[in-house]
């Protein structure tokens, strides 16, 4: 398979575990403000970290879940970021899979591009070092929303959790290979 059929294949998995959770929770998670997502992908990639480390899971759950759930929250964090979270949920499950399509597709534009010009470098990478990254990603995110938000040359809130998102998709490809 090519690089964009392992995305959309990765996308597509993740976003079966989105969709399944709407039909649970419905869009529950417009409530969360940004800097809850950030501590909830956070948890997610600490988690790998340790079972990286550790090389046993002590709950039964693996890696591959924690980094579809990175790309879930991720996609989350995007869509709060530019729609504002809300006290009550004011989204229908359409609308969120819609969102979640919309987002999905940028993160894919973005693959695409450093791919043409990183040649797939990825390709050579280990996936804890896709866990480091996130990891550093997710510091970097938490010093920008300390300063609400304001950067002088750096990227902004989204384009990290993007960063976050093709990563952990790195992950996942590299996982079911």
């Amino acid at each position: 398979m090519d690089t964009n059929s392992q995305f959309d294949k990765a996308i597509a998995d993740c976003r079966a575990v989105f969709v399944s959770k709407l039909k649970d929770y419905g869009p529950s998670w417009r409530m969360m403000r940004p800097q809850s997502v950030t501590d909830q992908i956070f948890i997610k990639a600490k988690r790998i970290r340790s079972l990286e480390i550790k090389r046993c899971s002590a709950v039964g759950e693996g890696i591959l879940p924690e980094f579809m759930a990175i790309v879930n929250y991720s996609i989350v964090g995007i869509i709060q970021l530019r729609l504002g979270f809300v006290d009550t949920k004011d989204i229908d499950n359409n609308r969120a899979i819609e969102l979640y399509d919309r987002m999905a597709g940028e993160a894919r534009e973005l693959l695409q591009a450093k791919n043409h010009d990183y040649d797939e470098a990825w390709r050579g990478m280990r996936v804890p070092s896709y866990t480091d990254f996130i990891l550093t990603k997710i510091e970097r995110v938490k010093e920008i929303e300390d300063h609400d938000g304001a950067v002088a040359v750096s990227e902004g809130i989204d384009s990290n959790y993007l960063d976050i998102l093709v990563y952990a998709v790195f992950g996942i490809i590299k996982l079911t290979e």
